[in-house]
Parts: C-alpha cells; sequence; structure tokens
C-alpha cells in the first residue's frame, strides 16, 4: 500500500477568488501528489505565475510558481492509501502528461460553466478538478464523482485521511 495526496488550495488569486464566488466554498483548485512532501504536485493551472491566462499542465510545488508567488495561499492536504498496482497507473498516467504537456491546454470554458451548473468538455482541455479525476478514474483509484467536478467533490472520496490545515508555505513533514 501506498498514499497519495490530494491538496485542496485557494491562493487569493483574482481567479480563485472568482471561482470561490461562484462554488461558495472554501477552495478553489485541486492538485494531487504521490509523494508526502508535495515535491511533485500536479494539476491544470496557471503556466506562469504572473499570468492568469495562459494555463495547462503544471507541476505545482511550494518552491516555484504559484504557490511560491502568493505566499498566503491556504491548504487542506488529504492522504488516500492505494494498492501498489493503482500508484504504478497512477504514475504512468502522470509520466504520460508531462511527456505530452503541449498536447494539452486549461479549459476556462468548462471552468467557468461550473458557475452555471453546465460541463462543458473540451478535447485535451482540463480545468484542476477534471485533470484530477481523470487520473484517478484512469489508475482505478475512485470513478464515483458527480457530472460537473468541482475540487470539495474529492472530499467524498472513502478513506482520505487529513494531514494537514493551514498555510501552504508552513506546511512540512
Amino acid at each position: 500500500m501506498k498514499k497519495i495526496f490530494i491538496i485542496l488550495t485557494q491562493t487569493g488569486t483574482v481567479v480563485s477568488k472568482i471561482v470561490k464566488v461562484y462554488t461558495r466554498k472554501k477552495y478553489g483548485h485541486v492538485s494531487i501528489s504521490l509523494d508526502r512532501e508535495l515535491k511533485n504536485m500536479y494539476s491544470f493551472g496557471r503556466l506562469k505565475a504572473t499570468n492568469p491566462f495562459i494555463g495547462g499542465f503544471v507541476h505545482e510545488s511550494q518552491k516555484h510558481g504559484t504557490f511560491y508567488k502568493f505566499q498566503d495561499t491556504t491548504a487542506t492536504i488529504y492522504s488516500l492509501e492505494i494498492d501498489d498496482e493503482k500508484y504504478e497507473k497512477l504514475q504512468k498516467e502522470i509520466d504520460y502528461f508531462k511527456k505530452t504537456r503541449r498536447e494539452y491546454g486549461f479549459n476556462a470554458i468548462g471552468l467557468f460553466a461550473v458557475a452555471a451548473h453546465l460541463k462543458i468538455k473540451r478535447k485535451n482541455k482540463y480545468y484542476c478538478a477534471e485533470f484530477v479525476q481523470e487520473l484517478l478514474q484512469r489508475a482505478g483509484v475512485h470513478n464515483e464523482f458527480p457530472n460537473i467536478i468541482k475540487p470539495e467533490d474529492f472530499l467524498k472520496i472513502p478513506g482520505l485521511k487529513l494531514e494537514y490545515d493551514g498555510f501552504l508555505r508552513d506546511y512540512k513533514v
């Protein structure tokens, strides 16, 4: 058995504040990590911390990028134990996205459609929650998600264990 980590964050950026207003939830972004230290967090979001308009597959970190630029980012981190086979499938899926990252873009239309309770799926485009959902489903970790996925929907996964709640910059193993 191995652990994976689901990270819910709120950066305080204009886009995250807009998402928060529409969802009425504490967090507007979700990432996944296969390591407790969160050295390798993955999601779909802004490619450059200073530009909210260009997004795609991102390797996130506390030490660079958006989370480094926005030091007051709050986070809730959950762990989930999965079997070795599912962990390896998850790793392979992430590796695939890393290798083919240029083929993917950010689903901004789909993200804003969530506010209108609509699902707009676009080929090779994801917003953060769509991406994490896709990874978990492809690896057979969890398949029961609502049609319109939001960051808080990951809290319903059976077996999640709260690991941390506070400023992301203060998270240490």
